[in-house]
């Protein structure tokens, strides 16, 4: 499972249309630093819309396809493009600009209308992604049907959008079922957490075969916001005992250097990375105060002493056994 991250693009919902220069190349150096492998970045309507839609509280593309170029070696990264606001010199332009791809996304049932648009991000030297956006709006076994359109028209990547956070666990493993049942192409999975489903369906997601969860930090996009990134990046650490590096480097990121930012910008997360490392875990709030003491004066990464602790005692962790364990870390 890959993690696409969408908060430089969805997230920007949450102060407007696009975060600042200094807010985008804060997470760009985040998220690259954790190696997330694909990040969707731009004005949150997506590309052509500061002038289509006037959607001009943000940076223009061409701005934020400058800012993107110190980082194009370290993540494959691009834009979203609602197939309605399709020009071809803005594709040309992101093209130039050596963008990784372009998401191209449409109502479910409305891919026949993406055939052009597909074709000329193709033609400019990028990836084609593809969004079924309100997937919902067909059943399952209709959106395979799709996909499988979508998949003669060349696209790369199939990403099914749960756009209004409406489905639940089983619905949305069974829409990656069907849609896996029908093509080649890595099959992605965006959902939005209105009936508070986002974690329970990119995991039913991720468990039904999903290739790439679609995210955001600190679960920041439009509405009631996606998955968080970190609680995303999670799946592999605890179910495939693998990403530990990256994991801890993303919620070191988060916790000393984007929660403080986002704060002075009105965004408050519902869920700290303390609070996520104490769930993952099994470490229980009530030992802050002595993991956080121990950590302090051992300086000693707080994250790690608490997942290697409790992985030896999550009942009653005394302070003799913290100290030995934060001596070995």
């Amino acid at each position: 499972m890959k993690i696409m991250d969408c908060t430089l693009r969805d997230g920007a919902n949450v102060v407007g249309s696009g975060f600042s220069a200094a807010l985008t190349t804060a997470m760009l150096d985040g998220l690259t630093s954790a190696h997330i492998p694909i990040i969707e970045m731009g004005n949150a309507k997506g590309l052509g819309a500061y002038e289509l839609a006037n959607a001009r509280d943000a940076l223009t593309d061409l701005e934020y396809m400058e800012l993107a170029q110190p980082y194009l070696a370290k993540a494959e990264i691009g834009m979203f493009l609602n197939a309605s606001r399709f020009r071809s010199e803005n594709v040309a332009l992101a093209g130039a600009h050596h963008l990784a791809f372009l998401r191209v996304g449409a109502a479910a049932g409305d891919g026949e209308k993406a055939k052009e648009v597909i074709a000329c991000v193709k033609q400019n030297g990028m990836k084609a992604f593809y969004s079924q956006m309100k997937a919902y709006l067909l059943t399952p076994q209709e959106l395979a049907e799709e996909g499988v359109m979508l998949e003669r028209f060349g696209v790369d990547e199939i990403t099914i959008m749960d756009s209004a956070g409406t489905m639940k666990p089983d619905e949305a493993g069974e829409y990656v079922a069907r849609l896996k049942e029908k093509v080649h192409v890595p099959i992605g999975f965006h959902g939005h957490n209105n009936v508070g489903m986002a974690a329970a369906n990119a995991l039913a997601a991720y468990r039904a075969g999903a290739d790439i969860i679609d995210c955001g930090l600190l679960g920041m996009a439009r509405s009631a916001g996606n998955i968080a990134t970190e609680i995303a990046a999670s799946f592999p650490f605890q179910y495939e005992h693998k990403g530990e590096e990256d994991f801890f480097t993303l919620l070191s990121f988060l916790d000393q250097t984007l929660i403080p930012l986002m704060e002075k910008e009105g965004y408050h997360t519902p869920i700290k990375p303390l609070d996520l490392v104490y769930g993952l875990s099994g470490a229980h709030s009530s030992f802050a105060k002595r993991f956080k003491s121990i950590a302090a004066e051992k300086r000693v990464d707080l994250f790690r002493l608490i997942f290697a602790v409790s992985a030896r005692n999550r009942k009653n962790p005394d302070e003799e056994l913290i100290r030995a364990i934060a001596d070995t870390l």
